[in-house]
């Protein structure tokens, strides 16, 4: 076993959505993931009875309560709820930064809390992607610098890659400006861009148009959403719910428990 794995996650290697087999149309040029049974089941998110439970000056608070869901690969879902209902807590448990007070959560066969915190971060490191509310880029470092930092080497390859994305979320030409000179909605695409570099099975964004009008945070949900069409899972937290739209499932909390899931059909919207 390598470090970090335990017996049950040995020998278990999720396949990376790279190696997943692929069907081309020439119409548009795009690729769709041929979905079967093992790949969907390695690439399901998922939690079981997940509470999470924090300590307020002596009293026990519930960011989670017994939340038992599963996310399969290569959808949009969206989770909403009041301030305070636990959205992203659930978030956090689903992508490991958080393991659960009781109950478990995983990612395929990979169950975080019985695997060491070495193995959870390189998961996260190779298979998920992240955008939160603020886009947390160096300021020292050019758009084309900030996303090309992200990649696992440092590579002409990578730098097409980063330039490609760049064109197709419409910035091309803007690779060169530094943070500073950048609009919010901008900045904000740039940390998407950031996070689909690695091709990750999963993009967690937490409230990541808050801080946006709301012309900028449809452009910024339009670039996450596109993700699934790669065959990728994008899990959005958001008060928001006009940015939802294309969404395929909203899960709605309320006091730490999920009290409806919307199943929405693509066709009909």
């Amino acid at each position: 076993m390598r470090e970090g794995e335990t017996e049950e996650t040995s020998g278990k290697r999720l396949t990376p959505m790279h190696l997943l087999p692929f069907s081309h149309s020439d119409e548009g040029g795009t690729w769709t993931l041929i979905m079967n049974e093992q790949s969907t089941t390695e690439r399901t998110l998922a939690c079981e009875g997940a509470t999470l439970e924090y300590l307020d000056a002596g009293r026990t608070t519930f960011a989670l309560k017994e939340v038992s869901v599963a996310l399969p690969p290569g959808k949009f879902y969206g989770i909403m709820g009041p301030s305070g209902s636990g959205k992203s807590s659930l978030l956090y448990v689903l992508s490991g930064l958080k393991p659960p007070t009781h109950g478990s959560a995983r990612f395929g066969s990979f169950v975080y809390n019985r695997n060491t915190e070495t193995a959870v971060t390189d998961l996260r490191r190779q298979r998920f992607g992240f955008v939160f509310q603020q886009p947390f880029l160096l300021p020292y470092l050019t758009a084309l610098e900030n996303i090309v930092a992200a990649a696992p080497k440092v590579t002409t390859a990578a730098k097409n890659k980063a330039m490609g994305l760049l064109d197709h979320l419409g910035m091309s030409g803007l690779e060169n400006k530094q943070p500073s000179q950048l609009s919010g909605g901008e900045k904000q695409r740039v940390s998407v861009i950031r996070a689909m570099m690695n091709d990750p099975d999963v993009i967690f964004a937490d409230e990541p148009t808050a801080a946006l009008d709301r012309g900028n945070g449809f452009r910024v949900i339009e670039a996450l959403s596109g993700w699934r069409e790669r065959g990728g899972t994008v899990v959005v937290v958001t008060h928001d719910g006009d940015m939802l739209q294309d969404a395929d499932s909203i899960l709605m909390l309320r006091d730490g428990a999920l009290t409806d899931i919307e199943n929405r059909s693509r066709d009909k919207r």
